[in-house]
């Protein structure tokens, strides 16, 4: 089955944010609204804190690690992973590799995401992205290989594939 213009329609690109996968941008939340720069909303008090100091879980975590990345904050979600219990875990390496790519460190992006393929093979966030890098580099044979993966994988039909191959078309991935 190849991915047709209408599946593509069908996949707002520009309403996706670094993360999960998701066709919807994360909702804004007091930690981009509110928060001064570097702190995120910790859910318990009810109030913006560094990160090392809020009580919040690694899944709370991550949802801001998510918005920050939305909103072009590299650097702040790179601070709040570093606060995670558990930063060797799939999803976080992606994060670490997308923001670090992101800001401009795409060697270490792309050793975050070799990370996150060797805890999850089937990671198929870190492979589109991992393959988006690959495009902003020039490299479409490894952007190509990593859409291969992607649809061997069972990822057919997904934000993965479609924006992947939106990369692999246009020659430039998503911008968050």
């Amino acid at each position: 089955m190849r991915l047709t213009t209408l599946t593509l329609a069908l996949f707002p690109m520009a309403a996706v944010a670094a993360g999960g996968g998701s066709a919807t941008p994360p909702t804004p939340s007091e930690t981009t609204t509110e928060c001064a720069e570097g702190q995120i909303f910790d859910l318990a008090t009810q109030s913006c804190m560094d990160p090392a100091e809020s009580t919040n879980d690694d899944s709370a975590r991550l949802d801001d690690v998510r918005e920050l990345a939305y909103a072009g904050y590299y650097q702040a979600a790179l601070d709040v992973l570093d606060t995670l219990e558990d930063p060797q875990a799939p999803l976080a390496l992606t994060y670490y590799g997308f923001s670090h790519r992101k800001a401009g460190r795409v060697d270490l992006g792309m050793a975050y995401y070799d990370a996150a393929l060797a805890a999850d093979p089937n990671n198929l966030l870190a492979r589109s992205y991992m393959g988006q890098g690959h495009v902003a580099s020039g490299d479409m044979v490894l952007a190509q290989a990593q859409l291969t993966e992607i649809r061997m994988r069972g990822g057919r039909a997904t934000w993965a594939e479609a924006s992947l191959v939106q990369a692999i078309t246009t020659g430039s991935g998503v911008s968050y």
